[in-house]
């Protein structure tokens, strides 16, 4: 979401970084710069005015101007100043209510039955019964929508169709929830194209009855300063707890994220990231502005890591590269497992001082060729998978036929594979890192 912001930005710092040391008028012109990339991303003019005259207060300092790496300092300046203006993490209040209730609300297309589905499925994690209430009646599709993904992520839902009043709906699920101890209810409310008084009106009367401890908008970032302007009519009339920011693995700007908290005054508290159940994470202010500075951001990617990466099967591993036993089965596995992370183009992003690699990356890569590679692999025999080195002409035909590719895409990864093994047993006999794939 915030690549284009983030490559403007590396270029401010870059120019700095090219000067011994900084002038109130170098800095001047950083500022100036700095603006012009805030606003080309969406950012809210207020709050663009707002973080530049924070990052220069601080960077016509003495601490700035005489220092050594006058860059980095304002680099870190411009850090905090995105923290300052994002605001401090807001952990999900569900400790109150019997049981505790999460109102979802938001307009048509936000991704607000999808969010509800991620949010129980992330509260099952962490040893919660979530209860999801289809109130969203306005759409008949939704019901059913929420059904299914109950049925998909083994979750409960509480429906009653489209006939009832959504507020009886909701007051219902309560008696339900405790009757089968479920210990938090989290309430999926119908949606607009727009605000209209009869939404808000039923968004009122649904809060009224069942008193949520987390009234939560789900906001589109890829409608820029729209959302700011949503999330604010909402909070009109829902005083909102938190918001959710979905579709932030898009391209979208940015913005949103960086004025909507500022104008609003309500915390983000999750971020949207993909169509998988796992893909709702955590708003973590520090995170994100590292992620726009590419500074990385390596405590997701170890998140990311230990919730996809069997630690049984990790050891196993790791005994087999110290032995040099490594083979295509276990590449198929780890080939599988870093997928389940995500993009290999986002992973990268994730590690400090990776942002530029990404950049280097063939414009054309695509998610299938890494499908390619594993239908390879997949079409080979038990036996080829173990001892590669046993394909001969005739079986590599075979297994180009039986994964639609061709002899020479079967002899570029053998290659590949070949090259790989002599490199990690350069590292054999050393300590090898735990809960990061290998490959």
């Amino acid at each position: 979401m915030f690549s284009a912001l983030s490559d403007k930005l590396q270029t401010v710092f870059d120019n700095l970084g090219r000067k011994g040391h900084l002038t109130e008028a170098d800095v001047d012109v950083a500022m100036r710069e700095l603006r012009m990339a805030l606003l080309e991303a969406d950012v809210s003019y207020g709050v663009v005015k707002d973080i530049a005259a924070r990052v220069r207060a601080r960077a016509v300092g003495a601490e700035v101007l005489r220092s050594l790496t006058p860059a980095q300092q304002v680099v870190t300046i411009v850090h905090d100043a995105l923290v300052d203006i994002l605001g401090k993490s807001a952990p999900l209040d569900i400790g109150r209510g019997d049981p505790p209730v999460i109102l979802m609300a938001g307009l048509q297309g936000s991704g607000k039955t999808t969010t509800a589905a991620k949010l129980a499925l992330m509260l099952r994690k962490k040893g919660k019964r979530p209860l999801l209430v289809a109130c969203d009646t306005r759409r008949p599709a939704a019901v059913e929508q929420l059904a299914a993904l109950g049925r998909q992520l083994d979750l409960a839902v509480y429906s009653e169709g489209t006939a009832p009043a959504p507020p009886d709906i909701a007051a219902r699920s309560l008696e339900h929830a405790r009757h089968n101890a479920h210990d938090v209810v989290i309430v999926d409310t119908s949606g607009r194209l727009q605000i209209d008084e009869a939404l808000m009106d039923e968004l009122v009367e649904i809060a009224r009855r069942v008193q949520p401890t987390e009234t939560l908008l789900v906001a589109d970032a890829m409608t820029g300063q729209e959302a700011v302007n949503v999330a604010q009519a909402f909070h009109a009339r829902l005083a909102l707890t938190g918001l959710v920011l979905t579709k932030v693995d898009g391209d979208a700007r940015g913005g949103a994220a960086l004025s909507i908290r500022a104008v609003t005054g309500v915390p983000i508290k999750f971020l949207g990231a993909g169509e998988k159940a796992n893909a709702l994470e955590p708003f973590e202010p520090e995170r994100l502005a590292g992620r726009i500075l590419g500074m990385g951001d390596i405590q997701t990617l170890l998140e990311r890591a230990q919730s996809t990466i069997d630690e049984d099967e990790a050891a196993r591993l790791e005994k087999k590269l110290r032995k040099g036993t490594v083979d295509l089965q276990d590449f198929l596995g780890q080939l599988q497992q870093i997928q389940r992370m995500g993009p290999i183009q986002e992973i990268l992003g994730l590690i400090p001082g990776f942002g530029k690699l990404t950049k280097q990356l063939p414009v054309d890569l695509d998610p299938r060729d890494l499908k390619r590679v594993e239908a390879i692999i997949l079409s080979m025999t038990p036996q080829e998978r173990r001892k590669p080195k046993i394909l001969n002409a005739s079986r590599k035909r075979r297994i180009a036929s039986g994964s639609g590719t061709r002899v020479q895409d079967v002899n570029q990864l053998l290659q590949q594979f070949d090259q790989m093994q002599r490199m990690l047993k350069q590292f054999s006999g050393g300590r090898l890192p735990r809960g990061l794939p290998w490959s």
